[in-house]
C-alpha cells in the first residue's frame, strides 16, 4: 500500500490507483469499497446552481477540516465518511464510537480546530458528538475527541476517542439529544448544546445540564468564569438554560453566539445565546403543546430572553451557518438555516442583533445540515437514507 502524509500525494491518480488494493482494518469497523461519486450536471433551483456529489445513511453533520477541501460526514447509524471536493474522492473513516442508534439519537456533530489548519489531513484533532446508552434503558449525549489519521487515498482512522463530557444526567426516550459543538473564535472553550430530551421541566432545573448550553474547557472540564460556578458539578458547566432541542450552534463574524431550536408546536426559535441568560422553557413558548395546550407566550415573562426570531409554523431547523465569504457577497453576515419540516434553506438578515428572514428558497427535500465551504460555496446535506449531498453556488 502506498503510503504518504501529503494529501496532494494520496489524492493523485496513481496513488489512488494502488490504494484501491488495500483491505486492512482499523477501529471497530472494516474497510469498504468506496467509489467517487459522479457529480450530476448543474441544474438550477430559485438562484442556486446546484449540483450533487454522492448520497449518504442519514446524514447529520460535517464539516471541512481546516486547510483542506476534504468535508468530513457523519452518519447516525454510527458510520462516517469523507468528500474531497477537489478531487472527488469518497473515503471510509473507521475508529468511530458505538453509538446508541435509534429515534433521534445516533451519531451526531464533527468539529476541528482551525488552529490545526494544515493543507494535509496527516494528523489532527477531532471532536465527536453521539447518543451513549445508560442503565436501565436510559441513554444521553456525550462529546469525544480524538486523533484524526489519513494515510492511505480512501480511509481515515480515529485514534484516541475519549469521552471528555456526558449530559447528566440519562433519561430514558430517544429525542431532543441537541450535542451540537461550537468552539470560541479564540479556541479557549468548547461550547455544547444540550437539549431537554424531551421531559421539559429540568430545563428549568439548573442541577443538571438537559436544555443547557455548557462551556467548557478544551479538555472537556469546567471553564472558569460560568454563571453557575459556585454551586458545583454539573451546574459548574452550565452558560446558558431554559432550551429545548438545540439543532444549530454558531459563532457569527463579530464573536456572537447564536442557537437555532425547535419549538413545540410553533415557536421555532434564533436565540443570541449569552452568559447566565434563561431562555424560558418550558415555562415560555411562542408555540403551543402538542396536544394543544396552552403556553405562557415570551412576551408574558419579562424575566426570560425572548428569541430575536421565531417561526409559526415552524421550519423546523436542522443546522444554520453564518455567510463570511465574498461568492455569496450579498448575503455576507447573513444566517442561511437547514429545513426539516419546510424543506428549504431560509435567509436570516441582522441589523445589529435583530433579525428578519428576508428569504426563503424551496429546495424540495428535508435538509439537515447546511455550511459555508472554504471555496464560498454552501454544501447542504438532505436529510434521511440516501440523503445527497449538493454543492450551491449562485445561478450565473
Amino acid at each position: 500500500m502506498m503510503k504518504n502524509s501529503s494529501l496532494a500525494l494520496l489524492l493523485s491518480p496513481a496513488v489512488l490507483a494502488l490504494a484501491s488494493c488495500g483491505t486492512e482494518a482499523y477501529g471497530d469497523s472494516s474497510r469498504e469499497a468506496v467509489s467517487t461519486p459522479a457529480p450530476t450536471d448543474a441544474y438550477q433551483v430559485g438562484p442556486f446552481s446546484v449540483t450533487e456529489h454522492g448520497t449518504y445513511n442519514e446524514p447529520w453533520a460535517a464539516a471541512f477540516a481546516p486547510g483542506t477541501q476534504v468535508l468530513f460526514i457523519t452518519e447516525k447509524p454510527g458510520t462516517m465518511k469523507f468528500f474531497d471536493v477537489a478531487s472527488g474522492r469518497l473515503g471510509t473513516v473507521t475508529g468511530v464510537p458505538t453509538v446508541d442508534y435509534g429515534g433521534q439519537g445516533g451519531l451526531g456533530d464533527v468539529a476541528f480546530l482551525k488552529s490545526e489548519a494544515s493543507s494535509t489531513l496527516d494528523r489532527r484533532t477531532i471532536y465527536l458528538s453521539w447518543a451513549e446508552a445508560g442503565e436501565g434503558d436510559t441513554r444521553g449525549a456525550v462529546v469525544g475527541r480524538g486523533t484524526l489519521v489519513c494515510e492511505e487515498a480512501d480511509a481515515c482512522r480515529i485514534e484516541g476517542m475519549n469521552v471528555i463530557w456526558r449530559q447528566a444526567p440519562k433519561v430514558s426516550g430517544r429525542g431532543h439529544y441537541s450535542h451540537r459543538i461550537a468552539f470560541s473564535p479564540d479556541e479557549k472553550y468548547l461550547f455544547i448544546a444540550s437539549g431537554d430530551r424531551q421531559k421539559m421541566e429540568p430545563a428549568q432545573d439548573t442541577s443538571n445540564t438537559l436544555g443547557t448550553v455548557v462551556r467548557l474547557n478544551l479538555d472537556g472540564t469546567p471553564a472558569a468564569g460560568n454563571p453557575l460556578a459556585s454551586q458545583g458539578s454539573p451546574s459548574d458547566q452550565i452558560w446558558s438554560w431554559g432550551h429545548r432541542n438545540i439543532l444549530g450552534l454558531q459563532f457569527n463574524a463579530k464573536g456572537e453566539l447564536w442557537e437555532i431550536e425547535h419549538g413545540p408546536r410553533g415557536g421555532d426559535e434564533l436565540n443570541l445565546v449569552e452568559r447566565g441568560k434563561n431562555y424560558g422553557w418550558p415555562t415560555v413558548s411562542d408555540g403551543i403543546h402538542y396536544d394543544g395546550g396552552p403556553i405562557p407566550d415570551h412576551a408574558t415573562r419579562s424575566e426570560f430572553e425572548a428569541p430575536e426570531l421565531g417561526w409559526t409554523p415552524v421550519i423546523a431547523p436542522g443546522d444554520f451557518t453564518f455567510v463570511n465569504g465574498d461568492l455569496f457577497a450579498d448575503w455576507k453576515g447573513n444566517a442561511v438555516i437547514a429545513g426539516l419540516r419546510s424543506e428549504a434553506l431560509v435567509r436570516v438578515e441582522f441589523d445589529g442583533t435583530t433579525a428578519r428572514e428576508a428569504g426563503r428558497y424551496e429546495m424540495g427535500a428535508r435538509l439537515r445540515k447546511v455550511l459555508e465551504g472554504p471555496d464560498g460555496a454552501l454544501y447542504v446535506l438532505q436529510n434521511g437514507e440516501g440523503g445527497k449531498l449538493l454543492r450551491l453556488t449562485p445561478a450565473s
